[in-house]
């Protein structure tokens, strides 16, 4: 395919008490996707942030289009026409879109002032080229999280930019949003630009991309054209081994007993007399395109949000669940879809993020936390979910994806429920951490808990959960037992 554009050699990089990074090798040709594969830890960020002038590297070296660079920040990679989308958003909420789009350069009138008609028609134009409709005006707050990734592609896009790297750009994405982001990206890939594609969804990546390159424990694990991969290749790259299953089946059937009912139940801002059951030892997937309602569903149940009619119960009993905190009294807990900013407090340890849900199980006579209680609790989810952390006291914001997941289950494991709502509870995690909290769910299913796992994912809808849910635009429009489901049962039932 040509010289190579981009060519990072043996590159190092270490911080306090890890070696992030030992003598990587990664290359880059014009007009080429490459994919980034790698579990979480593997170094797969540390290697973009030095590319992207975040980090400096301890040794090696960086050619970029031949030539020897070195950058000392962000600015200076993305002169150079270097750009990044990070899984994390990096937006303004309280900004609109366009001033998103245009922040650190916006566009002036002859007087110095900025020029909001010509903003606002150049960010229509850019959202448009990304086949997607956003409002320039709307706060960023205001907007989903498909279409706050939108505005970073555009905004990465603003640039003249030669490499766009794109770390788990279609996290957020339903299928229809995957499908047009993906067509891009063969557009720019026309137009000569280059892509770095980080993904840990091996389909996209035997789809999408023309090569492979893959990173384990901070080195090389193995390189290969894409048309030669398969997911079974891909998979061992990544962890050192085959998988024998990527998703768990059932050792146990769920019972008739219902543990939670709603019925007719109807709530801001589009829900529709939505109406469904979740029984004794049975996993439920509530499927549907992005905006269905799905999240939406999960905070009325949770008194996140009130609703206007309809009945829940919960064992039988009728309950009108007017807060979070009164739904986890109930028996009923939500690992939200945004783990790190509603289902965790990142600079707090593992410690402190597993027993805040669980206070009151943690006193001692006195009133008072017992650090005996409180170290016993969390050190029986550490094992119970086999979490890889130094200790307790490891601050959560330096765990990998999957950890994090599940010290998020761990909270909500810490209050005993009788009904575990997930959203999206593998979303950004690697493939061999995603097995983990399969197995995870299975098992507490296995021994009586009611779960709801919502998801985008159909792969994992279908082989994890025992009934599918289908929403669309606010209403219940299929409920599938698993020998009737199947992928395009489900998307006939989610667009109509």
């Amino acid at each position: 395919m040509g010289e190579f554009l981009l060519e990072m050699r043996e590159i190092s990089k270490a911080f306090p008490g890890v070696q992030a990074l030992k003598g990587v090798n990664f290359s880059v040709r014009k007009g080429e996707i490459v994919c980034l594969l790698g579990e979480n830890g593997a170094g797969k960020s540390t290697l973009m942030k030095i590319l992207t002038g975040v980090h400096q590297a301890d040794a090696g070296t960086i050619l970029f289009e031949g030539k020897a660079v070195q950058f000392g920040n962000t600015r200076e990679a993305i002169e150079l026409g270097i750009s990044i989308v990070f899984q994390e958003f990096n937006l303004c909420p309280n900004l609109s879109a366009m001033e998103n789009l245009f922040l650190g350069h916006e566009l002036r009138n002859r007087w110095g002032l900025m020029s909001y008609p010509r903003m606002r028609e150049k960010a229509k134009a850019a959202f448009g080229n990304l086949r997607t409709v956003i409002d320039p005006e709307a706060l960023v707050k205001d907007l989903g999280v498909a279409q706050q990734q939108m505005i970073e592609v555009a905004k990465a896009l603003s640039h003249r930019t030669k490499i766009l790297i794109m770390d788990e750009p279609t996290s957020a994405l339903a299928d229809k949003e995957i499908h047009n982001l993906f067509d891009l990206m063969r557009e720019l890939k026309g137009r000569g630009i280059s892509i770095v594609f980080i993904s840990h969804k091996l389909n996209e990546v035997l789809e999408i991309t023309d090569r492979v390159i893959c990173l384990r424990d901070g080195q090389n694990s193995g390189e290969i054209e894409t048309k030669s991969a398969t997911e079974d290749r891909l998979v061992a790259m990544m962890v050192g081994r085959e998988l024998d299953r990527l998703y768990t089946h059932r050792k146990t059937k769920p019972t008739a007993e219902a543990v939670l009912s709603i019925r007719d139940f109807s709530g801001p801002p589009m829900i529709d007399r939505v109406s469904f059951q979740l029984h004794k030892g049975e996993i439920a997937g509530l499927a549907g395109l992005i905006g269905a309602g799905r999240t939406e569903v999960a905070r009325l149940l949770m008194g996140a949000e009130r609703k206007t009619a309809g009945t829940i119960q919960i064992d039988g009993r009728e309950v009108d669940i007017r807060h979070p905190a009164h739904a986890v009294a109930c028996g009923m807990v939500y690992a939200s879809e945004d783990r790190k900013r509603f289902g965790l407090v990142l600079p707090m340890t593992v410690r402190e993020n597993t027993t805040m849900s669980a206070q009151r199980k943690i006193l001692n006579r006195l009133g008072l936390i017992s650090s005996r209680k409180e170290n016993a609790l969390t050190d029986s989810y550490v094992s119970a979910l086999r979490m890889k952390v130094s200790d307790r006291e490891q601050v959560t914001r330096n765990l990998s994806g999957g950890n994090q997941q599940k010290v998020v289950l761990a909270k909500c494991l810490a209050v005993k429920p009788k009904v575990l709502i997930l959203d999206e509870p593998t979303r950004g995690i690697d493939v061999g951490a995603k097995a983990e909290i399969h197995k995870i769910i299975a098992g507490l299913a296995d021994e009586g808990m009611a779960i709801l796992v919502i998801s985008s994912e159909l792969p994992e809808i279908l082989h994890l959960c025992d009934r599918v849910l289908v929403m669309h635009q606010g209403r219940l429009t299929a409920d599938l037992p698993r020998e009737q489901a199947t992928e395009a049962t489900i998307m006939k039932a989610a667009v109509s």
